[in-house]
């Protein structure tokens, strides 16, 4: 079967990809997406999902969990592979153990599919917020622990030298905790520069995000380099040893 050709974006919109095998929903999502000053097109199976959103260059994905030919988990996989694109991950279930797996595996937030389209938008505009760097950020050029280095303005991070691959989401966690290392971050604080306020979030997500982050610095939680646990607080960045 012949890859559908992908609609022609506008020119200077955002470019979001709609991976989702059901084409009503596709084309009413699409159709609001454009008139709301973005560029939307969409793909209905998960290979078509992965190639579409490996090969081109997208401000946004939308990513269906239940999708023909490949799931959305291990669509997403695919995609974290070769980009930290902002994905945007949508379920019919709404269970928390899918959101977690989601979340594990580098979803940026997720979405029950009973949204409104306003929310939709203000969840898609969070995520590419936090992908976008800084505008007027003040905040030093480079940020060390140890053998780890932040850098807030470029939005990259490295250890001991290599550096790290991480979804908009860990880059600000780790960037938060290192703008205060020795200092607890409570998860209020934590959610504070993921989320707006206003969003409903479910109490798991700054852990399943802290142990993502973690894995990729190679810390171990029960003896930590880097990310210490508080009980009952938060998280802390371990600060250097002099």
């Amino acid at each position: 079967m012949p890859q559908p050709d992908l609609p022609r974006p506008a020119e200077n919109a955002a470019r979001v990809l709609l991976i989702d095998d059901d084409r009503k929903l596709c084309r009413l999502i699409a159709d609001y997406l454009d008139a709301m000053g973005y560029s939307a097109s969409f793909v209905h199976t998960g290979p078509e999902g992965v190639k579409a959103a490996t090969e081109e260059a997208w401000n946004a994905v939308i990513l269906d969990v239940m999708l023909p030919g490949l799931d959305g988990f291990e669509v997403l996989k695919q995609i974290r592979r070769k980009s930290d694109v902002p994905v945007l991950m949508l379920t019919a279930r709404g269970d928390e153990a899918d959101r977690i797996v989601g979340l594990e595996i580098g979803a940026d937030d997720y979405l029950p599919k009973t949204f409104s389209t306003r929310e939709l938008l203000a969840r898609l505009r969070a995520v590419m917020r936090r992908a976008a760097r800084p505008a007027g950020m003040e905040a030093p050029l480079e940020l060390v622990a140890g053998p780890l280095r932040v850098y807030p303005e470029m939005r990259k991070a490295s250890l001991d030298g290599t550096p790290l691959t991480l979804t908009p989401v860990e880059f600000d966690l780790l960037a938060c905790l290192a703008r205060a290392p020795g200092r607890i971050r409570t998860r209020e604080q934590l959610l504070e520069e993921i989320r707006e306020r206003d969003y409903e979030v479910f109490d798991r997500s700054i852990d399943v995000h802290i142990s993502a982050l973690r894995k990729k610095l190679g810390d171990d939680p029960k003896e930590p380099r880097f990310i210490q646990t508080v009980r009952s607080a938060g998280y802390m960045l371990i600060p250097p040893e002099n």
